[in-house]
């Protein structure tokens, strides 16, 4: 059992896809430094200086003792995360749709199939048996 499972790690599909996994983590976090430390402060400066990070509805306010301490946690709908979530996924749904279209033009294309030249069609087969027959 131990021998059929290196062999299962061993082979070129299982090695790809982790080098995948990892690289996609990579590209993951590029990505979304990318978009937490360039693209939104840019989005934000021409929506009127909004950091959309901070952007959320406050549900429950903090409680805070006498101590000074956070009792109680804020509840809140940070909508703003949400959106530099949905800029990151549409920039790495870009950033994948450009690699697989790279890779694709990298794949040779088949071969053309030869069509089998066509015979006679089985109508055209009877009606021939059949004629040799009156013969």
């Amino acid at each position: 059992m131990l021998k059929e499972f290196k062999n299962f790690i061993m082979t070129g599909n299982v090695i790809d896809f982790a080098v995948a996994v990892i690289l996609a983590g990579a590209v993951g976090l590029v990505v979304n430094g990318f978009v937490a430390d360039i693209i939104m402060p840019v989005v934000g400066h021409f929506a009127g200086g909004i950091d959309f990070s901070q952007m959320k509805i406050v549900l429950d306010e903090a409680v805070v003792g006498a101590d000074g301490a956070v009792t109680t946690p804020e509840n809140a709908i940070r909508w703003g995360a949400w959106v530099n979530t949905i800029v990151n996924l549409i920039i790495v749904g870009f950033v994948m749709f450009m690699i697989v279209k790279a890779y694709n033009k990298t794949k040779t294309p088949p071969a053309p199939v030869e069509e089998a030249p066509k015979g006679p069609t089985a109508e055209e087969l009877l009606v021939e048996i059949r004629d040799a027959l009156k013969k």
